[in-house]
């Protein structure tokens, strides 16, 4: 328990790694996760095979404006195996097998960029900033939940998709400092019960990153925010993933480890590269549990390094085969 070993290099273009996803026999990468696309070529996912890591083929995103920015961050998959990716120009589209290839379909409309509040709809934030979606997880009754990590906002889209609504959004979501990331990661827990969620930096205090816990109910009231558990040292706290026997992995993607909290949200351990590791944990971002190899599997982002050579998706030996995510049927 504790090695990291490299599953998968994965290609440059278009590289920066976000989203993982394990689902039959398959592990899917998506990326860029990055600012600076303007001019470049177009998001993908890439299909690895979950046994050997071979890659299998590249979904290539349709319908982007490459002249403006233009980026995938995190994937979910429903009960027929279609496979859902948050694009910042796009929204929520969804790609479905059919023969040897993969169709794309519009499924959410992209988040609105709110102005600064008061008003309504409004981001109760500080200074005016464009949506940003991070993350998306499934509940169980279809329902997709997205972090909108510049708004201080979380939105829902209803089964079948169509126009996101706010579900929850609060001041305190604000990120701040040189990586002003709120909301980020985001999951929901095994038994339904409540979204975990994180924001990854504090307004008031950027070196703070915060796992946040809220009971799954249509409209959240503020006074219903429970932090479960706060890192202090700017290892800025990025994606999720819950354990099979109620611990919650945590990538940090500034001090390069994954955190793992018991489900009283105390701290167990930390993992870190070890030397001669074949590519070290570099800005770890999407993180996922393969039940079947009890390992984690993890998107190597390198945002900050820029270094090629480490675009990978790693994976870690934890004896712990993670829980199921809810994979809703939907229309």
């Amino acid at each position: 328990m504790g090695g990291i070993d490299l599953f998968a290099g994965v290609p440059v273009d278009p590289g920066f790694p976000e989203g993982v996803l394990v689902h039959g026999n398959s592990v899917f990468v998506s990326g860029p996760a990055r600012f600076g696309t303007a001019g470049t070529g177009p998001s993908a996912i890439q299909v690895y095979n979950r046994k050997s890591g071979a890659l299998t083929q590249t979904i290539y995103v349709s319908g982007e404006s490459l002249a403006a920015e233009h980026a995938l961050s995190n994937i979910a998959v429903d009960g027929a195996g279609r496979i859902y990716a948050l694009s910042t120009q796009l929204g929520l589209i969804r790609f479905v097998k059919q023969g040897q290839g993969y169709v794309q379909q519009s499924y959410g409309d992209p988040v609105p960029d709110l102005p600064v509040c008061p008003g309504t709809p409004c981001a109760p934030t500080t200074y005016d900033a464009p949506p940003i979606v991070n993350d998306v997880a499934f509940d169980s009754d279809g329902y997709a939940y997205v972090t909108d990590s510049l708004q201080a906002t979380i939105w829902r889209y209803a089964p079948g998709g169509g126009a996101p609504q706010i579900w929850f959004q609060s001041p305190l979501l604000e990120g701040g400092g040189f990586i002003p990331f709120g909301p980020n990661g985001l999951r929901v827990s095994p038994d339904g019960a409540s979204i975990y969620f994180v924001s990854s930096t504090s307004l008031t205090n950027p070196a703070a990153g915060t796992i946040y816990r809220l009971p799954r109910v249509d409209q959240p009231a503020e006074a219903d925010l429970d932090v479960f558990h706060v890192y202090t040292a700017s290892e800025l706290p990025d994606q999720l993933a819950f354990g099979a026997r109620g611990d919650l992995y945590v990538s940090l993607a500034l001090t390069n480890q994954i955190s793992v909290l018991a489900a009283d949200a105390t701290e167990k351990m930390r993992f870190s590269s070890q030397p001669g590791d074949t590519i070290p944990l570099d800005n770890p971002a999407g993180i996922a549990f393969d039940a079947r190899s009890k390992s984690l599997l993890i998107s190597n982002h390198a945002l900050l390094s820029g270094n090629t050579a480490d675009f990978a998706v790693l994976q870690l030996a934890t004896g712990d085969p993670g829980a199921p995510l809810f994979e809703p049927a939907l229309p």
